[in-house]
């Protein structure tokens, strides 16, 4: 699913040869790794090399990089001598596994989103849900894989350890055609506006769900129909208060006791839905064509962790393992489209046209346990609405830090930012408060943009050179594919908006 024309000089074989006197500095350039102390010689029992071959003894990356010079022409030599293998400079304090990286990647993709998923169905229909769902989820999974196969090729041109996705779409820019470096400020711009606005409109949802979801059993149980806004007003300084926390590892004992209330939640969620066998009579297999475009965005917003993705695979002991084959992001995008698929497929089978924005409240509101789901939801949401604000706040704050890096009042505008971004959620959710509409306007606004356009167009600007070298069919194919890939976005951004927009002002008046 990757550029095969991704560059990888650690395949190289090793064949017998006579014994080649090549300097430690020399092989260290040969290499890529300018760490003289982790070189070392295959010896014989006599401590001669053998073969002349030298590895690198990585254990981080559990192989040894066996280099072969014998034979090689001089542009050869002197391409291997300038290869910068980028994963053997990153320097992790706490590099995660497989494993670890998977269950993060995981919770980043399993939010608010998959509860909106029979709202989606129900715009699309069962038959275009299902189909809609996998396509997008395979769409999603490859454009990651180019983005990550783009970022690790531009970390080898500029010799990075790692990038991050606003330095991979600057450095992309600077990379491409002369009338494309002059945009590489606005294209950095622009993403960390695109990656803020993803944030903060995150933030909102999970205002709208929290509060929607508190209406629903406080009116239980207190009497009354108040304004889910009043709702708002009431978690506003909650809200600001757990966003004021400045260090994330205070969260981490609360973000585990949220994940344990989530999985808790969705497992109360799957009793209902199964607790009478759903049926397809009275569901539609093909929805409107004017509400088809909000599936789009909706799916979108859930399937989309495109933030988290070069953070995760950087801080990886193994990162080649993160893109690979049978890596993290192929073992978790499947069960993830396939999750999705079925919630929305059986969520929509279960409670049909008066499906909501959210799951949780189509279920009984007069049942003690489906009132359970939705205060653990709630918490755990809670706690999430801090993290997303943290990614928001911080990529504001970096633009900002060289202003305040003196000023003495830096902590007060510190919590100013933090207290001002709560703010801005908190009157975009109080102006959009339905729960379908906001989710489906951030997705296809959003996550069109930053989750499908900007990684087809950093692969076609990384390898464009490449693939003129591969002669005409081969780069038109290439053009083909990123062009049509740019199209859909676009498509999906104009319709999803749109639509999304439409909705909301009918909705208003």
């Amino acid at each position: 699913m990757t550029d095969s024309m991704t560059r990888n000089f650690n395949n190289y074989s090793s064949t017998t040869k006579p014994e080649q006197h090549i300097s430690k500095q020399q092989m260290a350039a040969v290499d890529g790794y300018d760490n003289q102390g982790m070189l070392r010689s295959e010896l014989d029992i006599n401590g001669k090399p053998i073969n002349g071959n030298t590895c690198i003894n990585m254990d981080s990356l559990n192989k040894c990089v066996v280099i072969n010079t014998k034979g090689d022409t001089a542009a050869q030599l002197n391409e291997k001598q300038n290869y910068y293998n980028p994963y053997q400079h990153r320097d992790v304090k706490h590099p995660t596994t497989y494993f670890d990286t998977l269950i993060h990647l995981l919770k980043a993709s399993l939010g608010t989103g998959i509860l909106a998923m029979p709202s989606a169905f129900k715009n699309a229909g069962y038959v275009v849900g299902t189909l809609g769902t996998i396509i997008i989820g395979i769409l999603c999974t490859y454009t990651i894989h180019l983005l990550i196969t783009a970022s690790h090729e531009l970390c080898i041109k500029r010799k990075v350890p790692s990038l991050t996705y606003p330095g991979t779409v600057a450095v992309a820019f600077e990379e491409g055609p002369k009338f494309t470096r002059v945009l590489a400020p606005y294209a950095r711009m622009m993403t960390n506006m695109f990656l803020v606005l993803y944030q903060i409109g995150s933030s909102c949802i999970y205002l709208v769900f929290i509060a929607s979801n508190l209406k629903v059993v406080c009116d239980f149980y207190f009497g009354g129909n108040t304004d889910v806004r009043m709702y708002m007003v009431y978690l506003l300084i909650p809200l600001i208060l757990i966003s004021w926390i400045r260090n994330l590892k205070l969260l981490a004992p609360f973000s585990s006791i949220a994940t344990c209330m989530t999985i808790v939640s969705f497992v109360l969620i799957f009793y209902y839905i199964f607790r009478e066998t759903p049926s397809f009579a009275g569901r539609e297999p093909i929805g409107t064509v004017n509400s088809i475009p909000l599936f789009f965005g909706t799916v979108l917003f859930a399937m989309e962790a495109i933030g988290m993705v070069l953070p995760l695979e950087n801080e990886m002991k193994n990162p080649k393992k993160f893109g690979s084959m049978f890596g993290v992001l192929n073992a978790s995008m499947l069960p993830i489209s396939l999750l999705y698929t079925v919630v929305g497929l059986l969520g929509y089978l279960k409670y049909g046209e008066n499906t909501t924005g959210s799951i949780t409240l189509d279920m009984p509101q007069t049942e003690v346990l489906s009132q359970v789901v939705k205060l653990l939801l709630s918490i755990s949401i809670y706690i999430t609405y801090a993290l997303s604000n943290y990614v928001a706040f911080d990529i504001i704050w970096k633009g900002m830090e060289q202003k305040m890096e003196k000023n003495e009042h830096r902590i007060c505008w510190e919590y100013a930012l933090r207290t001002s971004i709560v703010i801005v959620t908190f009157f975009f959710a109080i102006a959009i408060p339905n729960l379908e509409h906001l989710i489906s306007l951030i997705g296809a606004f959003c996550l069109s943009s930053v989750g499908i356009a900007l990684p087809a167009i950093v692969s076609f600007l990384t390898f464009s050179d490449v693939y003129k070298d591969e002669g005409n069919l081969r780069f038109g194919l290439f053009c083909l594919r990123n062009l049509l890939i740019i199209l859909i976005a676009i498509f999906a951004f104009v319709i999803g908006v749109s639509t999304s927009v439409s909705d909301i002002i009918h909705h208003m008046t």
